[in-house]
């Protein structure tokens, strides 16, 4: 049985149709990178996944379940831009998203000393434990992201939303970041989707990589259609072989 399935989903936002006959079956604990041209519904998609948005027709399941109409705690998101509670230092940042897991939000004890702990190997293990006591404010826009994304991990969700969340980090930082998410993904088995325009890091991290295009085009009036996924490759063991057509690009081709 599917652990994600999405039947015949269709999004508009008033006359305009975003997505179109949109079908989906993943297993529990597939990495999904999602990839396609700025403006085709991946960003909508997932925000329908996170249940902040509803599908104009057509249903989502999670475990079985229909989606509710509003997000839960089982699923976390981290968007292009980072978004962490400012009052709050780099360490409560994340022993937050363990609190929250609780019935009262709220941690004290031996919980919250677990917590501070368990936060402490998080922030060194992606480069901010030297910041710990520090607020956001005083962070750099690429240490904030850091922070965004290991908060959404914390959390333990089991479906992860990722929307283009390595495109502010530095080359360096952002390899760190792609082995701690592979490292917490083996080591929870969360189902994870992620947005990106770098098809190279698609096919690294995911299980599968999902094309989102418009297979209708009216160059007369180009928003009359939506676009669904047009291509699912199998990104496993090496994935589909592909070369890079120039050193300066992300435009690949198949061997």
């Amino acid at each position: 049985m599917s652990f994600v399935s999405v039947s015949g989903v269709f999004k508009s936002y008033g006359r305009r149709p975003v997505l179109e006959a949109v079908s989906l079956e993943v297993a529990e604990g597939e990495f999904i990178s999602l990839v396609g041209a700025s403006g085709c519904g991946k960003s909508t998609f997932l925000r329908m996944l996170l249940d902040e948005e509803q599908p104009s027709r057509g249903t989502i399941h999670v475990d079985g379940m229909p989606l509710t109409g509003e997000p839960s705690r089982n699923r976390g998101i981290v968007f292009q831009r980072y978004s962490v509670f400012p009052h709050m230092s780099v360490r409560d940042n994340i022993v937050a998203a363990t609190a929250f897991q609780t019935r009262f939000g709220w941690l004290n004890g031996a919980a919250r000393k677990a917590a501070h702990d368990a936060a402490a190997k998080t922030l060194e293990r992606i480069g901010l434990g030297h910041v710990a006591d520090q607020y956001p404010a005083s962070l750099s826009g690429g240490m904030q992201q850091r922070l965004a994304i290991a908060q959404a991990m914390a959390a333990r969700p089991r479906i992860l939303l990722l929307d283009e969340p390595f495109g502010a980090l530095d080359p360096g930082t952002r390899l760190a970041m792609h082995a701690f998410l592979l490292e917490l993904r083996a080591e929870t088995g969360m189902t994870v989707f992620m947005v990106t325009h770098d098809l190279e890091e698609g096919f690294k991290l995911g299980d599968r990589v999902l094309v989102f295009d418009k297979p209708r085009w009216d160059p007369q009036e180009p928003e009359a259609y939506g676009a669904t996924i047009t291509y699912d490759f199998d990104a496993r063991d090496g994935g589909i072989p592909y070369q890079r057509l120039e050193e300066d690009t992300h435009v690949f081709k198949p061997r």
